[in-house]
C-alpha cells in the first residue's frame, strides 16, 4: 500500500519564518530519488534550491509559485512505497480510518546546510482560502476542480519590457527558438514556466495565457490602461527594506567624506596584472579598498564593533567578516568575505571574485549573508562619485567607494591629471566617536593613495 509523506519547508537560515515558492522542479507523477532539488524558494536573504530527503513518487504539489508558506509547512506530498511492497491492512472503520491514516509527527531527516526541525505532516491552509473540510485521509490528492485555476494575465508589450522568468526556462525557450516576449506566464505574477514554453513551441498555447485578464494591477502586475506595473514586495527586497529602516531609525548615522588621488594605486594594479604570481588573478580597486579596511580596522577597532542594546553593551571583534554589498536581479545582497582580516591580497582578490560571480548568478545562500562585521559598497561601479550608505544591521560602519576619475590635481604645485576616488564613511555614533571615524578613514585613504603606506603599518 503507500507510503506517503509530507515534505515541510525547511528552515534555510537562522531566524527565518517563512519563503515564497518560486518554481517547482518536479510535477505530479514524477520519480523523485533521495538530495533531489524539488523546489526553488525565494527567503528574506536569498533564494535557495531545496533537496528532498526521501525517494519515492511525487503525487501533489500543496502550494503554488508565488505563494508565501510558513517555516515547518508542508508544501509537497511523497509516496515513498509506490510498488505498494507493504502488506495490505484491514479496512478499518470510517472514522477509525481517518485517525489510523493520519501520518505521524515525525522528525526530517537532516539535509546537508540546514537545521533538522520536527514537523507535524499534515496541510495547512493556503493562505487566503477557505478553510478545507476535513478528510478521512490528510494526504489524498486534491481533485482538479479544488485547485483554483491561474488567472489569466494581459499581454505585455515588447519594448521596454523584460519577461519574468527564470535562467533555465529562458535557456530553454533559447534552445526551443521560442521568444519570451510573445509569451504571458500562467504563475503567479506572471512568471513564465517551462510549460509555458513547451506549449509555446508545440504551437499552442496554455489555457491562461490564451484569455486577455480584465484585472488591473494584480497578479499579472501591468495594466497597459494605466501603463503601470506593480510587483509584490517580497523576500530579498522586503527584508532589505525592513532592515534600512531599522538601522536608520536605530543608529543615529554620521558620515564622513575624503577625497584622494588613487593614480599609485593604479599603477600598481597595473604592475600587479604583469607579474607572474597575480597571473589571472582579478585585481580591482575594490580588492585594494578590501584589504585597506581590514588593516584600517587593526588600528581603530571601532568601527568593527558592534553596539548591544539587550546586554548594553559594545562587542569588540576581533575578526573581519567583510561585506561587499552586490545588486542582483533579485534585490540587493550582503554576502561576507570570512575572516578577510587574514587574507592575503591575491586571496582577497579571488575570494571577492567568488562571492560576486556567485551574488550575481543568484545563488548566494542565506548563511553567506549571516554575521558580518563591516560592509563595502561600490557605487563607483555605475559612475556615481560617492553616497551616504545606511549601515547594515549588527555592524556599526560601511565604507562606500565612488568612480575613479581623472581630475586636475595639484602635485608639487602643478596641476596634473590625475585618477582621483571619493570615499564616504557612515558610522553608529554610538559606538564609533568622531574622532575614531576620522581616523579610520584617513587610514583607508592613505592606503588607497600609496600602497607603500601598508609597511608601515
Amino acid at each position: 500500500m503507500p507510503d506517503y509523506k509530507q515534505f515541510p519547508l525547511a528552515d534555510t537560515a537562522e531566524g527565518l519564518t517563512e519563503a515564497d515558492i518560486i518554481a517547482w522542479q518536479v510535477k505530479p507523477g514524477d520519480t523523485v530519488t533521495v538530495n533531489q532539488i524539488v523546489v526553488e524558494v525565494e527567503t528574506a536573504k536569498a533564494a535557495v534550491e531545496l533537496p528532498i530527503p526521501w525517494a519515492g513518487v511525487v503525487t501533489e504539489l500543496l502550494v503554488e509559485p508565488g505563494q508565501t508558506v510558513e517555516v515547518g509547512a508542508p508544501i509537497l506530498t511523497i509516496d515513498v512505497d509506490p510498488g505498494g511492497k507493504a502488506a495490505p491492512a484491514a479496512t478499518p472503520a470510517p472514522a477509525a480510518a481517518a485517525k489510523e491514516e493520519e501520518p505521524a509527527e515525525e522528525e526530517m531527516k537532516p539535509l546537508v546546510g540546514y537545521g533538522s526541525k520536527a514537523v507535524v505532516a499534515q496541510r495547512r491552509a493556503r493562505k487566503g482560502a477557505a478553510p478545507a473540510a476535513p478528510a478521512a485521509a490528510p494526504v489524498a490528492a486534491v481533485a482538479p476542480e479544488a485547485v483554483a485555476p491561474a488567472p489569466a494575465v494581459a499581454a505585455k508589450p515588447k519594448g521596454g519590457y523584460v519577461p519574468l522568468a527564470k535562467p533555465p526556462v529562458r535557456k530553454l525557450a533559447k534552445d526551443l527558438g521560442v521568444d519570451l516576449h510573445e509569451l504571458t506566464g500562467t504563475a503567479t505574477g506572471g512568471v513564465i514556466t517551462r510549460d509555458d514554453v513547451q506549449a509555446a513551441a508545440n504551437g499552442s498555447t496554455a489555457p491562461a495565457a490564451a484569455a486577455v485578464s480584465t484585472v488591473s494591477n494584480s497578479d499579472s502586475g501591468y495594466d497597459p490602461a494605466t501603463r503601470e506595473r506593480r510587483v509584490p514586495i517580497k523576500g530579498v527586497r522586503k527584508a532589505t527594506a525592513a532592515a534600512m529602516v531599522q538601522s536608520a531609525y536605530t543608529a543615529p548615522h554620521v558620515t564622513e567624506f575624503l577625497t584622494i588621488d588613487v593614480t599609485p594605486m593604479m599603477e600598481f594594479r597595473e604592475k600587479l596584472k604583469k607579474s607572474r604570481e597575480f597571473a589571472g588573478v582579478k585585481v580591482t580597486p575594490l580588492t585594494f579598498a578590501a584589504k585597506a579596511v581590514c588593516m584600517a580596522a587593526k588600528r581603530t577597532p571601532d568601527v568593527n564593533a558592534v553596539w548591544d542594546e539587550a546586554a548594553q553593551e559594545i562587542v569588540y571583534k576581533d575578526y573581519v567578516h567583510l561585506g561587499i554589498a552586490a545588486a542582483t536581479p533579485r534585490g540587493l545582497v550582503v554576502p561576507k568575505v570570512r575572516d578577510a582580516d587574514s587574507m592575503s591580497l591575491k586571496e582577497l582578490a579571488n575570494a571577492l571574485t567568488e562571492l560576486t560571480d556567485v551574488a550575481r548568478q543568484g545563488k548566494t545562500t542565506p548563511a553567506a549573508m549571516l554575521g558580518g562585521t563591516i560592509t563595502i559598497t561600490n557605487v563607483g561601479v555605475f559612475g556615481v562619485d560617492t553616497g551616504t550608505p545606511i549601515i547594515n544591521p549588527g555592524e556599526s560602519a560601511i565604507l562606500c567607494l565612488g568612480a575613479i576619475k581623472d581630475t586636475p590635481w595639484v602635485v608639487d604645485g602643478e596641476i596634473k591629471v590625475r585618477k582621483v576616488l571619493q570615499l564616504s564613511l557612515s558610522f553608529d555614533h554610538r559606538v564609533v566617536d568622531g574622532q575614531q571615524g576620522s581616523e579610520f578613514l584617513a587610514d583607508v585613504g592613505a592606503l588607497l593613495a600609496d600602497p607603500a603606506v601598508a609597511i608601515t603599518y
